[in-house]
């Protein structure tokens, strides 16, 4: 096996050089560089990352942190389209990826990631109303990125939709269609996300002068499951809604399924409007209408914002928003004026 020194010897320069050209330091001449290379190359040469890291103090890594009890990480489409786009950064730029569960103690995980220097940033994935997480990598001064947006005014870079906007589009395409009774399907209500879809939601009922109703709106968690038993919740109410905007493409397949099981046609008696648009949302039955997100986008903007805090050597105040667009489809229904059926209580 090659060393640093056999590198260094048919390089024809000091090993010292040799870490310097692995650091990709500035201050190496691109022909010292090239030289360095093809040796690297021709001895098939590959550095050891835990001594290199020993000594420049950096991991090569980024870290990415799950939250306590967040099951649908591993089984929404969501996040992996997401992380397909923080890997391809991270790839290319010669980074690895580190996944870290925090089962219980969320503290405890964010100090061995970041005084045990296990990770050089952290891409945190979504925030609460009172986030621990976001708190202590603050008062760590660590690099990191938000996948949302922080609740408060603090020091933090984010990536994000325009989730307020997102909801209340796709709730006015609905009103547009004659719906009056439209109801809402979310996460967790301590999720920001969920707040500001939420919010989003209620402004265009307001706007067409319909009072948001609480028992129109229903919170669960981001599976196919939660989306199912909200819309039991939604469908058991004697004036139930004709419409419902899902939070989440997962969670508008549950609710799909839970008014199949009821016996109720879609669109024609009831309509549905997603969040995402993964990939199945195209090939449901009924297609599904969503809002596309741009998940790759997502992943690809926080891993390059959050290397270029790493590079920078300090945290990074930035915001980047990436834009939305409303795909219709078939699940929300532009039915035609007066075929609705009795029950619905459409007003045209």
């Amino acid at each position: 096996m090659a060393t640093i020194k056999d590198v260094a010897s048919l390089a024809n320069v000091s090993a010292s050089t040799v870490s310097r050209v692995l650091a990709d330091s500035p201050r190496i001449s691109p022909e010292t560089k090239r030289r360095v290379r093809e040796a690297l190359e021709q001895l098939d040469y590959h550095p050891n990352v835990f001594a290199r890291g020993l000594v420049t103090n950096m991991a090569r890594a980024i870290g990415i942190l799950i939250p306590p009890g967040m099951n649908e990480f591993f089984q929404n489409p969501f996040f992996v389209e997401m992380m397909s786009g923080v890997s391809e950064v991270a790839r290319e730029s010669g980074w690895d990826t580190v996944l870290s569960t925090s089962a219980k103690n969320e503290e405890e995980v964010l100090d061995r990631m970041i005084r045990g220097r296990r990770v050089d940033g952290i891409l945190l994935l979504g925030s609460r109303k009172d986030d621990i997480a976001i708190r202590k990598i603050t008062e760590a001064n660590f690099p990191a990125v938000l996948l949302g947006r922080p609740n408060q005014e603090i020091n933090f870079s984010s990536v994000n939709n325009d989730n307020v906007q997102a909801a209340y589009e796709a709730t006015q395409h609905l009103l547009q269609l004659g719906h009056e009774r439209i109801g809402f399907l979310g996460g967790s209500s301590d999720l920001l996300v969920t707040v500001d879809r939420v919010q989003g939601y209620r402004k265009a009922l307001l706007e067409w002068g319909i009072q948001p109703e609480e028992r129109m709106e229903v919170s669960s968690f981001f599976l196919e499951q939660g989306g199912y038993l909200g819309m039991m919740r939604l469908l058991a109410l004697s004036d139930r809604p004709t419409a419902v905007l899902a939070s989440d493409d997962v969670l508008a397949f549950g609710a799909m399924r839970a008014a199949a099981e009821l016996g109720y046609a879609l669109p024609e008696e009831l309509a549905i409007v997603g969040f995402n648009d993964i990939r199945l949302a195209e090939i449901a039955n009924p297609s599904l209408t969503s809002v596309r997100v741009h998940m790759h986008e997502l992943g690809v903007a926080a891993g390059e914002l959050l290397l270029e805090q790493i590079q920078a050597g300090k945290p990074l105040t930035k915001h980047r928003v990436i834009q939305h667009e409303l795909i219709v489809r078939n699940s929300c229904g532009a039915r035609r004026m007066g075929q609705l059926s009795q029950s619905s209580g459409l007003k045209f």
